[in-house]
């Protein structure tokens, strides 16, 4: 069949030739860090806690690892936004099989300190496993203890119980760094049990600090980052050390501060978050330089990017995106988005890539920054409810590639190519000749243009607003590839053969030219794959996606070893695995996930997951002749190319059905606006000073929450005076995050409700700290002579991050000061907020409610004396009510269901709603604001196999009807496979 010219799909590729020279000298020694020359050679091996030492250096290429160069391919996933460990494993395999190599991972001081001076590592907050999961699982990691990660958490992550501490956050402060010094000995102390470079786990690299932009030229600043290097070296970690910088600064570079006079241990990154509508930067070789140039601030250390766009956060309200929340991030930052974007960085030598966020998770209880709701999302790769979205494929192509062709780690910029209509980008390994083409097209059309190569002209069609990489000189095992115009994938040993992989567009066609001296036998093993030999060249032609995989054989010519290719189009290649055991390499074909893989004698075990019917097909060592997939043996055949495949497709996933959510009980709270309620033992309001920035008001007293150990959730103040005969009105002034909320009684009867506004796109959309005074007329019938109660309800949000490194996560929650019109009473204060911390869920599940005080969201609780409710539910009241019922889940114990809560209602009604599930706070629902309804509950906190308690504390503001309207449980993906998982502990009452 003579090959077809069409082209018009390229991605990268490059020859591996060549080997590493040995490593530097041992942990810790000054040379740690120093790279001789470094020829290009095989990656490292999948790294694992092998019990061995080895190093970590670097040169202005890449990583160096046992003198091998590596290519750092990271994903960022926080395990505090997932709280069932069990499904860590899930989510690190995901990212482990679809091509990343590292793991980037946030440490939240907030979230395992919950008073200065404890500290809990335990249940959820167990860093030690996560470690020891990524290990098991085959990834890097990198650590990012903070002190401060911003992440769009409470605070930036600083504990509550910092605002009421003295000194300056983020500088030389001695109170400041005598807090630090504590986190980091419990952080350091788990690090370093972990440190790749000692054989125990595989942390790789270690951040101080992030996005750290104040105080730059200030002695306090340069105090700070020195202090934090020699308080992390003298903990014992060795690995190298790097701070994020907060765009392209040149902050904090090598030689910026001091460390105690180590050279080379120490490494400059930057972040950054580059809008789908703007052309990709060049923040490398090909950008304009300089010390705020991206890369080239660091000249002698290679191109990190510790934070790249993955996806963007939404506000309350959806700002960003138009109401639409996630799946609009996920359509406009998208696999295009992604090979435009990742491309260029590629292209520009940036070898340390870490995408943020691989998997976003949830900002469950009061974890979430003032700037996000619950969800947590984030447009990623692998959503909310951990699956695979069809922008994972160009990580998985890319990830895999990198892995298996290690040329990329040494690139130098080549002459320049000039295609009108497109941005080209050529780069060339000095070691192994091979060469690489980035072509990017960033108008609104496709365009099709011959592209000069260094074999030739190729014809490509590069879509609008998307990127190709063309490689030629790629070496595919034994044979030598001219040029391919679709993507490289992978190329592998496995067994007595090659396997090399391609992908592209779906109904494109690929085009591969293989350099052969001698005509080798062709088999084309799918009717969809053509072929052609001319002077000493074989041409294969396969369009992608017409029936799955595309497989052509070669055999004979110069070499015995065949080599079998693969042509997939990008959902196809999803499917495509390649896995590394002690007999050998595999690649593995047709399921939605492999796991993990192991040969024994004859026999391959597989597990992992299937979505829809699918077949099996595995390239393995020789002599294997049994497959078993997820612990059962399946019937199969031997291929033509060595291959062993399923005869009959594997079943698709069992039916999941999810119960009806009816057997509702309520009951009202907010006994405390009552004037006879006893509050004899709540904190009384004496303070005259803080360390808030906040300003007290004159003659105090101070009636910030956090000043009183109230430093999450929702607070109660009461307020008693006599005599109320000329009160007129009241004004209440209050500091919140975004979204507050205040209610206020007088004497039981209700005042009112004030919120604060939706964020809005230009002004207010990164705003953290919302101020307000609502003022209440005073009804003539509450005023009277005697003793009186005003009632305050403040939903105080969350704190603000302190990115700007001037404190302004100490700026107050709660009521800030209180006035009246007509009269002037003094008024005793008392508050109160949430009582001790749950020592399983920790300090950030519960606020102050009467009911969360009393255990209404547990579920031992008793509530056979409340009232049956149906839903949809009307009632127009200002405060709080519960809602609880029991639901019974049977899902199929092989399969892995992902489950959510939806809550609907006339968008007009205004109420919000804590969801708690099992006890756990999974969030917070604004029926009026959104944009988020769908609540993801996770296994393990979900009992999938059992009974689970959900629980709804309704905040209800009087101003309109209030739900909730319907509430309903949907399945938000299944696949059959899946991980055991081990329930979470849920405590009841």
């Amino acid at each position: 069949m003579a090959l077809s010219r069409r082209t018009f799909s390229a991605l990268t590729g490059c020859a591996a030739l060549g080997f590493a020279l040995g490593g530097s000298g041992g942990p810790g020694a000054p040379s740690a860090f120093a790279a001789r020359a470094v020829p290009t050679g095989p990656a490292p091996a999948p790294p694992r806690a092998d019990g061995r030492p080895h190093t970590v250096g670097f040169d202005p290429y890449s990583l160096l690892v046992d003198g091998r160069r590596l290519v750092v391919w990271s994903g960022e996933m926080h395990p505090f936004r997932l709280p069932s460990p069990s499904l860590w494993r899930d989510v690190l395999q995901k990212m482990r099989a679809h091509g990343f190599n590292t793991v980037s991972v946030y440490v939240s001081w907030n979230y395992h300190s919950p008073a200065p001076g404890r500290f809990d590592f335990t249940g959820v907050r167990d860093l030690d496993l996560f470690l020891r999961t990524a290990a098991e699982t085959g990834l890097y990691v990198i650590l990012r203890p903070g002190p401060y990660i911003n992440a769009e958490v409470d605070g930036g992550g600083f504990p509550g119980w910092l605002t009421v501490t003295k000194g300056t956050a983020r500088t030389a402060d001695p109170t400041y760094l005598r807090h630090v010094d504590a986190w980091l000995t419990q952080v350091n102390r788990i690090a370093r049990r972990h440190l790749y470079t000692r054989g125990r786990g595989t942390v790789l690299l270690y951040q101080l600090e992030n996005e750290y932009d104040s105080h730059v030229t200030e002695p306090t600043g340069r105090a700070y980052m020195s202090h934090l290097y020699e308080k992390v070296r003298a903990d014992g970690v060795d690995v190298p050390l790097f701070h994020n910088d907060k765009g392209r600064n040149g902050h904090w570079t090598p030689g910026s501060f001091d460390t105690g006079g180590e050279e080379g241990g120490y490494l400059y990154g930057f972040d950054g978050y580059p809008s789908p509508s703007q052309n990709p930067p060049d923040w490398g070789k090909f950008g304009k330089g300089g010390p705020t140039g991206g890369s080239t601030a660091s000249p002698d250390t290679p191109g990190f990017v510790p934070e790249f766009g993955g996806g963007w956060f939404d506000p309350w309200g959806g700002a960003w995106f138009d109401g639409l929340g996630y799946p609009e991030a996920r359509r406009t930052r998208d696999a295009a988005y992604e090979r435009r974007f990742y491309l260029t960085n590629l292209a520009n030598g940036l070898t340390l890539h870490n995408v943020y966020m691989a998997f976003g998770g949830t900002s469950w209880g009061w974890l979430p920054a003032p700037v996000v709701y619950t969800s947590y999302d984030y447009g990623a790769a692998i959503d909310e409810a951990r699956n695979v979205t069809a922008k994972m494929a160009p990580m998985h192509q890319l990830g895999h590639l990198l892995q298996r062709v290690p040329d990329f780690a040494r690139l130098d910029r080549a002459a320049d190519v000039t295609v009108a209509g497109l941005k080209v980008y050529h780069l060339a390994n000095p070691d192994t000749g091979a060469h690489v083409y980035v072509t990017r097209n960033d108008g609104t059309k496709p365009v099709t243009a011959d592209l000069p190569t260094n074999t030739g002209k190729l014809r490509i069609t590069v879509p609008a607003r998307d990127a190709r990489m063309v490689a030629t000189g790629l070496r595919l095992g034994r044979r030598k590839m001219r040029h391919s115009t679709a993507q490289p994938v992978m190329s592998v040993t496995a067994g007595p053969r090659d396997v090399a992989v391609f992908a592209g567009r779906r109904g494109e066609m690929a085009d591969l030219v293989l350099d052969c001296p001698r005509e080798p036998d062709v088999t084309r093993l799918d009717p969809e794959a053509g072929w052609a030999y001319e002077g000493g060249e074989l041409h294969v032609s396969a369009p992608l996606g017409e029936a799955g995989l595309s497989r052509v054989l070669v055999t004979g010519g110069e070499t015995e070893t065949p080599l079998v290719l693969l042509f997939a189009d990008d959902d196809t290649s999803m499917r495509i695995f390649p896995y590394d055991t002690p007999a050998g390499t595999l690649v593995v074909y047709g399921p939605a996930l492999l796991r993990h893989a192991e040969v024994h004698g004859s026999e391959v075990r597989l597990t992992g997951d299937l979505r829809g019917e699918s077949v099996l097909e595995v390239w393995g060592p020789r002599g294997v002749g049994t497959l078993v997939w997820n612990g059962r043996r399946v019937p199969t055949r031997t291929t033509l190319s060595g291959s062993l495949m399923t005869t009959a497709p594997l079943p698709r996933v069992p039916e999941v059905r999810l119960p009806e959510l009816t057997g509702w009980r309520t009951r009202t709270e907010n006994p405390e606006a009552g004037p006879g309620f006893d509050d004899s033992g709540w904190r009384r309001a004496d303070r005259t000073s803080s360390y808030s920035t906040t300003p007290v008001p004159k003659g105090g007293p101070v009636l910030f929450a956090d000043d009183y150990g109230f430093h999450y959730g929702d607070v109660w103040y009461r307020g008693t005076f006599s005599g109320s005969t000329g009160i007129e009105s009241v004004q209440l002034s209050y500091s919140s995050g975004t979204q507050g909320l205040l209610m206020a009684w007088l004497d039981g009867e209700p005042l009112g409700t004030h919120r604060l506004p939706v964020p809005d796109k230009t002004a207010t959309i990164r705003k953290g700290t919302w101020e307000a005074t609502a003022t209440f007329p005073v009804r003539p019938e509450l005023r009277s002579p005697g003793r009186h109660v005003l009632s305050v309800l403040v939903r105080r949000m969350q704190h603000d991050q302190d990115g700007k490194g001037d404190d302004t996560h100490k700026a107050a929650r709660g009521l800030s000061s209180v006035s009246f019109t007509g009269a002037a009473p003094e008024v005793s204060w008392r508050l109160q907020g949430e009582r001790a911390v749950d020592p399983v869920r920790g300090p950030l599940n519960t606020g102050g409610l009467y009911g969360e005080r009393e255990g209404w969201h547990l579920p031992g609780l008793s509530d056979r004396d409340w009232e049956p409710v149906a839903f949809p539910r009307e009632e127009r009241r200002q405060g709080v009510t519960w809602y609880r019922t029991t639901f019974r889940l049977s899902v199929p114990g092989d399969v892995d269901a992902s489950v959510g809560l939806r809550l609907e209602d006339d968008p007009y009604r205004a109420y919000r709603a804590q969801i708690y599930l099992n006890g756990w706070n999974m969030g917070q629902y604004i029926n009026n604001v959104g944009p988020q309804h769908t609540f993801v509950l996770p296994n393990g906190i979900l009992r999938t196999r059992g009974t689970n308690t959900l629980a709804l504390a309704v905040l209800s503001e009087f101003t309109t009807l209030s739900g909730p309207g319907t509430v309903s449980l949907t399945l938000m993906g299944a696949s059959a496979g899946g991980l055991p998982v081990t329930p979470v502990p849920s405590p009841g009452h």
